[in-house]
Protein backbone atom coordinates (compact mmCIF):
# COMPACT_ATOMS: atom_id res chain seq x y z
CA UNK A 1 0.00 0.00 0.00
CA UNK A 2 1.60 3.32 -0.99
CA UNK A 3 2.41 5.79 1.70
CA UNK A 4 0.04 8.63 2.36
CA UNK A 5 1.50 11.89 1.06
CA UNK A 6 0.71 15.29 2.46
CA UNK A 7 1.31 18.13 0.02
CA UNK A 8 -0.39 21.19 -1.27
CA UNK A 9 -0.13 20.92 -5.02
CA UNK A 10 1.37 24.17 -6.21
CA UNK A 11 4.58 25.97 -6.90
CA UNK A 12 5.88 29.13 -5.31
CA UNK A 13 8.26 31.77 -6.69
CA UNK A 14 11.78 31.75 -5.35
CA UNK A 15 13.89 34.70 -4.32
CA UNK A 16 15.66 34.40 -7.68
CA UNK A 17 12.41 35.13 -9.53
CA UNK A 18 11.69 38.06 -7.23
CA UNK A 19 15.13 39.54 -7.80
CA UNK A 20 14.86 39.12 -11.58
CA UNK A 21 11.47 40.83 -11.73
CA UNK A 22 12.60 43.58 -9.35
CA UNK A 23 15.80 44.27 -11.26
CA UNK A 24 13.99 44.34 -14.62
CA UNK A 25 11.34 46.72 -13.28
CA UNK A 26 13.88 49.09 -11.73
CA UNK A 27 15.90 49.27 -14.93
CA UNK A 28 12.82 50.00 -17.05
CA UNK A 29 11.59 52.69 -14.65
CA UNK A 30 15.00 54.27 -14.56
CA UNK A 31 15.16 54.19 -18.38
CA UNK A 32 11.82 56.01 -18.63
CA UNK A 33 12.64 58.60 -15.97
CA UNK A 34 16.15 59.30 -17.21
CA UNK A 35 15.42 58.82 -20.93
CA UNK A 36 18.27 56.36 -21.32
CA UNK A 37 17.90 53.64 -23.91
CA UNK A 38 20.96 51.75 -22.68
CA UNK A 39 19.09 50.86 -19.50
CA UNK A 40 16.37 49.23 -21.60
CA UNK A 41 19.02 47.22 -23.40
CA UNK A 42 20.47 46.22 -20.04
CA UNK A 43 17.06 45.08 -18.73
CA UNK A 44 16.20 43.08 -21.87
CA UNK A 45 18.30 39.97 -21.04
CA UNK A 46 16.75 39.71 -17.58
CA UNK A 47 13.24 39.99 -18.97
CA UNK A 48 13.83 37.56 -21.83
CA UNK A 49 15.62 35.06 -19.57
CA UNK A 50 12.83 35.11 -17.01
CA UNK A 51 10.15 34.76 -19.67
CA UNK A 52 12.02 31.90 -21.36
CA UNK A 53 12.47 30.02 -18.05
CA UNK A 54 8.77 30.41 -17.25
CA UNK A 55 7.53 29.34 -20.68
CA UNK A 56 6.67 25.89 -19.28
CA UNK A 57 5.59 25.89 -15.67
CA UNK A 58 5.33 22.66 -13.67
CA UNK A 59 2.03 21.82 -12.02
CA UNK A 60 2.62 18.47 -10.26
CA UNK A 61 4.58 18.02 -7.06
CA UNK A 62 7.18 15.27 -6.79
CA UNK A 63 6.04 11.82 -5.64
CA UNK A 64 7.71 10.15 -2.71
CA UNK A 65 7.68 6.58 -1.38
CA UNK A 66 9.72 4.61 1.15
CA UNK A 67 10.48 0.98 0.31
CA UNK A 68 12.48 -1.77 1.97
CA UNK A 69 13.74 -5.16 0.92
CA UNK A 70 11.44 -8.05 1.78
CA UNK A 71 12.63 -10.74 4.11
CA UNK A 72 13.25 -11.40 7.77
CA UNK A 73 15.71 -8.87 9.15
CA UNK A 74 17.47 -10.07 12.29
CA UNK A 75 19.60 -8.10 14.72
CA UNK A 76 22.99 -7.56 13.16
CA UNK A 77 21.60 -8.17 9.67
CA UNK A 78 22.13 -5.97 6.66
CA UNK A 79 19.56 -3.26 6.08
CA UNK A 80 18.47 -2.45 2.52
CA UNK A 81 15.95 0.33 1.97
CA UNK A 82 15.28 3.19 -0.39
CA UNK A 83 13.41 6.46 -0.64
CA UNK A 84 11.98 6.66 -4.16
CA UNK A 85 11.27 10.13 -5.60
CA UNK A 86 9.52 10.52 -8.95
CA UNK A 87 8.63 13.29 -11.38
CA UNK A 88 5.07 12.88 -12.72
CA UNK A 89 5.15 16.27 -14.48
CA UNK A 90 5.85 17.05 -18.13
CA UNK A 91 8.53 19.51 -17.03
CA UNK A 92 11.92 18.38 -15.75
CA UNK A 93 13.01 19.23 -12.24
CA UNK A 94 16.29 21.07 -12.06
CA UNK A 95 16.99 20.09 -8.47
CA UNK A 96 15.28 17.72 -6.01
CA UNK A 97 16.28 17.76 -2.36
CA UNK A 98 15.37 14.63 -0.36
CA UNK A 99 15.74 14.16 3.36
CA UNK A 100 14.61 11.35 5.65
CA UNK A 101 14.78 10.44 9.29
CA UNK A 102 16.24 7.12 10.40
CA UNK A 103 15.79 5.30 13.70
CA UNK A 104 18.98 5.36 15.79
CA UNK A 105 18.80 1.56 15.91
CA UNK A 106 19.23 1.42 12.13
CA UNK A 107 22.84 2.37 11.47
CA UNK A 108 23.05 3.55 7.86
CA UNK A 109 26.57 3.41 6.47
CA UNK A 110 25.99 4.37 2.85
CA UNK A 111 23.30 6.44 1.18
CA UNK A 112 23.07 7.83 -2.34
CA UNK A 113 21.20 8.00 -5.62
CA UNK A 114 21.58 5.53 -8.45
CA UNK A 115 24.04 3.26 -6.68
CA UNK A 116 26.51 6.10 -6.04
CA UNK A 117 26.63 5.60 -2.30
CA UNK A 118 28.07 8.14 0.10
CA UNK A 119 29.66 7.12 3.37
CA UNK A 120 27.41 8.83 5.92
CA UNK A 121 28.77 7.13 9.03
CA UNK A 122 31.13 10.09 9.56
CA UNK A 123 29.31 12.85 7.72
CA UNK A 124 26.36 13.64 9.95
CA UNK A 125 24.14 10.59 9.39
CA UNK A 126 21.53 9.59 6.84
CA UNK A 127 19.20 12.47 7.73
CA UNK A 128 21.38 14.94 5.83
CA UNK A 129 19.89 16.38 2.60
CA UNK A 130 20.58 14.57 -0.67
CA UNK A 131 20.31 16.35 -4.02
CA UNK A 132 19.59 14.99 -7.49
CA UNK A 133 17.98 15.96 -10.79
CA UNK A 134 14.85 14.43 -12.28
CA UNK A 135 13.82 14.36 -15.90
CA UNK A 136 10.18 14.22 -16.82
CA UNK A 137 8.48 10.88 -16.16
CA UNK A 138 11.45 9.37 -14.30
CA UNK A 139 12.17 8.27 -10.73
CA UNK A 140 15.33 7.65 -8.74
CA UNK A 141 15.98 5.86 -5.45
CA UNK A 142 17.89 7.19 -2.49
CA UNK A 143 19.43 3.88 -1.53
CA UNK A 144 20.11 3.21 2.15
CA UNK A 145 22.47 0.45 3.28
CA UNK A 146 23.43 -0.32 6.84
CA UNK A 147 22.95 -2.59 9.84
CA UNK A 148 20.03 -3.26 12.19
CA UNK A 149 21.33 -2.93 15.73
CA UNK A 150 18.35 -3.94 17.89
CA UNK A 151 15.07 -5.84 17.72
CA UNK A 152 11.79 -3.97 17.38
CA UNK A 153 9.83 -1.93 14.88
CA UNK A 154 12.13 0.86 13.75
CA UNK A 155 10.95 3.64 11.40
CA UNK A 156 12.56 4.82 8.20
CA UNK A 157 11.06 8.25 7.71
CA UNK A 158 9.09 10.38 7.61
CA UNK A 159 10.77 11.56 4.44
CA UNK A 160 10.38 14.89 2.68
CA UNK A 161 11.23 16.26 -0.75
CA UNK A 162 11.18 19.62 -2.49
CA UNK A 163 11.86 20.29 -6.17
CA UNK A 164 12.99 23.37 -8.07
CA UNK A 165 12.16 23.99 -11.74
CA UNK A 166 12.16 26.78 -14.35
CA UNK A 167 15.90 27.38 -13.85
CA UNK A 168 15.38 27.71 -10.12
CA UNK A 169 12.65 30.35 -10.37
CA UNK A 170 9.91 28.06 -8.97
CA UNK A 171 9.99 25.68 -6.00
CA UNK A 172 7.41 23.10 -5.03
CA UNK A 173 5.74 22.80 -1.68
CA UNK A 174 7.26 20.19 0.61
CA UNK A 175 6.02 16.64 0.07
CA UNK A 176 5.98 14.41 3.16
CA UNK A 177 5.43 10.68 3.34
CA UNK A 178 4.60 8.48 6.32
CA UNK A 179 7.39 6.43 7.90
CA UNK A 180 7.92 2.78 7.05
CA UNK A 181 8.49 0.63 10.11
CA UNK A 182 11.14 -2.02 9.66
CA UNK A 183 10.59 -5.26 11.55
CA UNK A 184 13.85 -6.38 13.14
CA UNK A 185 13.53 -9.76 14.83
CA UNK A 186 15.56 -10.70 17.91
CA UNK A 187 18.69 -12.72 17.45
CA UNK A 188 18.10 -16.14 18.98
CA UNK A 189 20.91 -17.38 21.15
CA UNK A 190 21.80 -21.08 21.05
CA UNK A 191 19.65 -22.95 23.54
CA UNK A 192 19.85 -26.55 24.61
CA UNK A 193 17.66 -28.36 27.11
CA UNK A 194 17.23 -31.91 28.31
CA UNK A 195 14.61 -34.01 26.62
CA UNK A 196 12.98 -34.94 29.94
CA UNK A 197 9.92 -32.83 30.67
CA UNK A 198 8.10 -32.53 34.02
CA UNK A 199 4.75 -33.63 32.63
CA UNK A 200 3.07 -33.99 29.30
CA UNK A 201 -0.46 -33.50 28.16
CA UNK A 202 -0.23 -35.98 25.31
CA UNK A 203 0.94 -39.56 24.96
CA UNK A 204 3.08 -39.08 21.87
CA UNK A 205 5.83 -36.63 21.12
CA UNK A 206 9.52 -36.04 20.71
CA UNK A 207 10.54 -35.86 24.40
CA UNK A 208 11.73 -38.83 26.41
CA UNK A 209 9.57 -38.94 29.52
CA UNK A 210 10.66 -40.30 32.86
CA UNK A 211 7.40 -42.20 33.07
CA UNK A 212 7.16 -45.80 31.87
CA UNK A 213 5.26 -46.39 28.69
CA UNK A 214 5.42 -47.37 25.07
CA UNK A 215 8.48 -45.72 23.61
CA UNK A 216 11.85 -46.33 22.11
CA UNK A 217 14.08 -45.47 25.07
CA UNK A 218 15.13 -48.47 27.21
CA UNK A 219 14.46 -47.90 30.92
CA UNK A 220 15.63 -51.28 32.24
CA UNK A 221 14.62 -54.90 32.70
CA UNK A 222 12.06 -55.98 35.29
CA UNK A 223 10.01 -59.02 36.24
CA UNK A 224 7.06 -59.83 34.02
CA UNK A 225 3.76 -58.54 35.43
CA UNK A 226 0.08 -58.41 34.51
CA UNK A 227 -0.55 -56.29 31.43
CA UNK A 228 2.92 -56.65 29.97
CA UNK A 229 3.12 -57.54 26.29
CA UNK A 230 4.71 -60.79 25.22
CA UNK A 231 6.85 -59.06 22.61
CA UNK A 232 8.58 -57.18 25.44
CA UNK A 233 9.94 -60.40 27.03
CA UNK A 234 13.73 -60.42 27.31
CA UNK A 235 14.46 -64.10 26.67
CA UNK A 236 18.16 -63.88 27.46
CA UNK A 237 17.55 -62.60 30.99
CA UNK A 238 14.54 -64.91 31.44
CA UNK A 239 16.55 -68.03 30.58
CA UNK A 240 19.37 -66.97 32.86
CA UNK A 241 17.16 -66.24 35.86
CA UNK A 242 14.53 -68.89 35.05
CA UNK A 243 11.83 -66.21 35.50
CA UNK A 244 10.10 -64.12 32.88
CA UNK A 245 11.52 -60.61 32.52
CA UNK A 246 10.43 -57.82 30.20
CA UNK A 247 12.26 -54.80 28.84
CA UNK A 248 10.62 -51.63 30.10
CA UNK A 249 10.76 -48.43 28.08
CA UNK A 250 10.11 -44.75 28.66
CA UNK A 251 7.20 -43.09 26.94
CA UNK A 252 7.73 -40.40 24.34
CA UNK A 253 5.51 -37.41 25.06
CA UNK A 254 4.91 -33.92 23.83
CA UNK A 255 4.91 -30.87 26.07
CA UNK A 256 3.27 -27.50 26.44
CA UNK A 257 5.66 -24.69 27.29
CA UNK A 258 4.42 -21.32 28.51
CA UNK A 259 6.96 -18.52 28.31
CA UNK A 260 5.94 -15.78 30.74
CA UNK A 261 7.55 -12.36 30.24
CA UNK A 262 7.73 -10.06 33.26
CA UNK A 263 7.46 -6.53 31.81
CA UNK A 264 6.81 -4.60 35.00
CA UNK A 265 10.27 -3.02 35.03
CA UNK A 266 13.24 -2.27 32.80
CA UNK A 267 16.86 -1.87 33.86
CA UNK A 268 20.17 -1.39 32.13
CA UNK A 269 20.95 0.40 28.92
CA UNK A 270 20.70 -1.37 25.60
CA UNK A 271 23.77 -1.24 23.41
CA UNK A 272 22.36 -3.15 20.47
CA UNK A 273 23.28 -6.58 19.24
CA UNK A 274 27.01 -6.13 19.91
CA UNK A 275 26.71 -4.06 23.08
CA UNK A 276 25.32 -4.35 26.57
CA UNK A 277 21.91 -5.95 27.01
CA UNK A 278 19.09 -4.44 29.02
CA UNK A 279 16.44 -6.47 30.83
CA UNK A 280 14.09 -6.31 27.83
CA UNK A 281 16.89 -7.35 25.47
CA UNK A 282 17.66 -10.45 27.50
CA UNK A 283 13.96 -11.22 27.98
CA UNK A 284 13.03 -10.99 24.31
CA UNK A 285 16.09 -12.85 23.02
CA UNK A 286 15.73 -15.63 25.59
CA UNK A 287 12.02 -15.99 24.82
CA UNK A 288 12.76 -16.30 21.10
CA UNK A 289 15.46 -18.91 21.75
CA UNK A 290 13.28 -21.00 24.08
CA UNK A 291 10.32 -20.86 21.68
CA UNK A 292 12.51 -21.86 18.74
CA UNK A 293 13.97 -24.78 20.67
CA UNK A 294 10.65 -26.33 21.69
CA UNK A 295 8.75 -25.53 18.50
CA UNK A 296 11.51 -27.21 16.50
CA UNK A 297 10.76 -30.38 18.49
CA UNK A 298 7.05 -30.27 17.84
CA UNK A 299 5.91 -28.95 21.22
CA UNK A 300 3.22 -26.39 21.87
CA UNK A 301 4.45 -22.97 22.93
CA UNK A 302 2.41 -20.11 24.39
CA UNK A 303 3.50 -16.62 25.44
CA UNK A 304 2.15 -14.43 28.24
CA UNK A 305 2.98 -10.96 29.51
CA UNK A 306 2.96 -10.24 33.21
CA UNK A 307 2.02 -6.57 33.13
CA UNK A 308 -0.86 -4.14 32.70
CA UNK A 309 -1.48 -5.10 29.07
CA UNK A 310 -1.62 -8.86 29.87
CA UNK A 311 -1.01 -9.78 26.25
CA UNK A 312 -1.08 -13.48 25.43
CA UNK A 313 -0.39 -15.77 22.51
CA UNK A 314 -2.31 -19.02 22.38
CA UNK A 315 -0.34 -22.29 22.34
CA UNK A 316 0.38 -23.81 18.94
CA UNK A 317 3.09 -25.70 17.10
CA UNK A 318 5.01 -25.44 13.87
CA UNK A 319 6.93 -22.83 11.93
CA UNK A 320 3.89 -20.58 11.63
CA UNK A 321 3.76 -20.35 15.42
CA UNK A 322 7.46 -19.49 15.51
CA UNK A 323 6.96 -16.60 13.08
CA UNK A 324 3.95 -15.49 15.11
CA UNK A 325 6.09 -15.58 18.26
CA UNK A 326 8.74 -13.37 16.66
CA UNK A 327 6.07 -10.92 15.50
CA UNK A 328 4.52 -10.92 18.98
CA UNK A 329 7.85 -10.21 20.64
CA UNK A 330 8.40 -7.05 18.59
CA UNK A 331 5.70 -5.27 20.62
CA UNK A 332 7.11 -6.11 24.03
CA UNK A 333 7.80 -3.05 26.16
CA UNK A 334 8.15 -2.36 29.87
CA UNK A 335 5.14 -0.81 31.55
CA UNK A 336 4.78 -0.31 35.28
CA UNK A 337 1.46 -0.49 37.07
CA UNK A 338 0.39 0.17 40.66
CA UNK A 339 -2.06 -2.75 40.54
CA UNK A 340 -1.36 -6.47 40.81
CA UNK A 341 -1.75 -8.09 37.40
CA UNK A 342 -1.94 -11.70 38.64
CA UNK A 343 -5.70 -12.17 38.31
CA UNK A 344 -5.70 -10.31 34.99
CA UNK A 345 -2.93 -12.44 33.52
CA UNK A 346 -3.82 -15.83 34.98
CA UNK A 347 -7.52 -16.01 34.35
CA UNK A 348 -9.45 -19.27 34.32
CA UNK A 349 -8.19 -21.95 31.94
CA UNK A 350 -5.14 -19.89 30.91
CA UNK A 351 -2.42 -22.29 32.05
CA UNK A 352 -2.60 -26.01 31.48
CA UNK A 353 -1.99 -28.14 34.56
CA UNK A 354 0.77 -30.02 32.73
CA UNK A 355 2.49 -27.01 31.20
CA UNK A 356 6.07 -26.05 31.94
CA UNK A 357 6.08 -22.34 32.84
CA UNK A 358 9.35 -20.54 32.07
CA UNK A 359 9.22 -17.10 33.70
CA UNK A 360 11.64 -14.49 32.37
CA UNK A 361 11.88 -11.90 35.12
CA UNK A 362 14.44 -9.42 36.49
CA UNK A 363 12.91 -9.78 39.98
CA UNK A 364 12.88 -6.02 40.43
CA UNK A 365 9.31 -5.93 41.70
CA UNK A 366 8.06 -7.74 44.79
CA UNK A 367 4.93 -8.68 42.87
CA UNK A 368 7.04 -10.78 40.54
CA UNK A 369 8.30 -12.91 43.41
CA UNK A 370 4.78 -13.24 44.80
CA UNK A 371 3.55 -14.36 41.38
CA UNK A 372 6.24 -17.08 41.20
CA UNK A 373 5.38 -18.30 44.69
CA UNK A 374 1.66 -18.46 43.88
CA UNK A 375 2.33 -20.46 40.74
CA UNK A 376 4.48 -22.92 42.68
CA UNK A 377 1.86 -23.29 45.42
CA UNK A 378 -0.73 -23.97 42.73
CA UNK A 379 1.16 -27.06 41.60
CA UNK A 380 2.68 -25.55 38.46
CA UNK A 381 6.09 -26.54 37.21
CA UNK A 382 7.85 -23.18 37.22
CA UNK A 383 11.37 -22.24 36.17
CA UNK A 384 12.44 -18.64 36.83
CA UNK A 385 15.06 -17.15 34.53
CA UNK A 386 16.83 -14.12 36.00
CA UNK A 387 17.12 -11.52 33.22
CA UNK A 388 18.83 -8.80 35.25
CA UNK A 389 22.16 -7.93 33.57
CA UNK A 390 25.12 -9.26 35.54
CA UNK A 391 27.13 -6.14 34.71
CA UNK A 392 24.46 -3.70 35.85
CA UNK A 393 26.28 -0.52 36.75
CA UNK A 394 25.77 0.68 40.34
CA UNK A 395 24.75 4.30 40.98
CA UNK A 396 27.37 6.97 41.30
CA UNK A 397 29.29 7.62 44.51
CA UNK A 398 26.90 10.21 45.87
CA UNK A 399 25.88 10.17 49.50
CA UNK A 400 24.24 6.92 50.54
CA UNK A 401 23.71 5.62 47.00
CA UNK A 402 26.40 2.86 47.14
CA UNK A 403 25.13 1.66 50.53
CA UNK A 404 21.52 1.60 49.30
CA UNK A 405 22.61 -0.33 46.22
CA UNK A 406 24.35 -3.00 48.33
CA UNK A 407 21.32 -3.30 50.60
CA UNK A 408 19.06 -3.71 47.57
CA UNK A 409 21.35 -6.44 46.25
CA UNK A 410 21.24 -8.29 49.57
CA UNK A 411 17.46 -8.00 49.71
CA UNK A 412 17.18 -9.35 46.17
CA UNK A 413 19.48 -12.29 46.96
CA UNK A 414 17.31 -13.08 49.99
CA UNK A 415 14.21 -13.02 47.78
CA UNK A 416 15.81 -15.49 45.36
CA UNK A 417 16.80 -17.79 48.23
CA UNK A 418 13.21 -17.75 49.54
CA UNK A 419 11.88 -18.63 46.07
CA UNK A 420 14.22 -21.61 45.93
CA UNK A 421 12.99 -22.72 49.34
CA UNK A 422 9.45 -22.63 47.92
CA UNK A 423 10.53 -24.97 45.13
CA UNK A 424 11.03 -22.36 42.40
CA UNK A 425 14.42 -22.85 40.70
CA UNK A 426 16.01 -19.53 39.72
CA UNK A 427 18.76 -19.47 37.13
CA UNK A 428 20.42 -16.64 35.25
CA UNK A 429 20.17 -16.67 31.47
CA UNK A 430 23.54 -17.60 30.02
CA UNK A 431 22.66 -18.87 26.57
CA UNK A 432 23.30 -22.49 25.72
CA UNK A 433 22.62 -24.92 28.52
CA UNK A 434 21.53 -22.30 31.05
CA UNK A 435 18.30 -24.19 31.82
CA UNK A 436 19.56 -27.71 31.27
CA UNK A 437 20.33 -28.66 34.88
CA UNK A 438 17.25 -26.88 36.22
CA UNK A 439 14.88 -28.70 33.87
CA UNK A 440 16.51 -31.99 34.80
CA UNK A 441 15.88 -31.29 38.49
CA UNK A 442 12.29 -30.22 37.84
CA UNK A 443 11.61 -33.39 35.87
CA UNK A 444 13.08 -35.47 38.70
CA UNK A 445 10.88 -33.72 41.25
CA UNK A 446 7.81 -34.26 39.06
CA UNK A 447 8.25 -38.03 39.10
CA UNK A 448 9.14 -38.25 42.80
CA UNK A 449 6.45 -39.65 45.10
CA UNK A 450 4.43 -37.05 46.97
CA UNK A 451 4.40 -37.21 50.74
CA UNK A 452 1.15 -36.89 52.65
CA UNK A 453 -0.96 -36.79 49.51
CA UNK A 454 0.46 -33.42 48.53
Amino acid sequence: MPDRQEATVGWSPTWALGRAVLLTGLLLIAAVLLGRVDLVVLATPFALGTAYALRRRPVAAPELEITAADGQLVEGGELAGAVAVGNPDVVSYDVVVVRTRISPWLRVRRAGFGGLGLDVSRSGGADRPFVTTLATGTAVDLELAGTALRWGRHPIGPAGARAAAADGLLVSRAVLTDPLRMRVYPKTEPFEAVEAMPRAAGLVGAHRSRRPGEGGELAGVRVFGPGDRLRRIDWRVSLRTRQLHVASTLSDRDAEVVVLLDVLAEAGRSGGVDGAASVLDTTVRAAAAIAEHYLHRGDRVALLEYGPAARRLRPATGRRQYLTVLEWLLDVHAESSPHDSYDQVFGPQVLSADALVVVLTPLLDERSAQMLARLARGGRFVVAVDTLPADLAPPGDRGWAPVAYRLWRLDRDTMIAQLREHGVPVVGWAGAGSLDQVLRDVARLATAPRVGGR
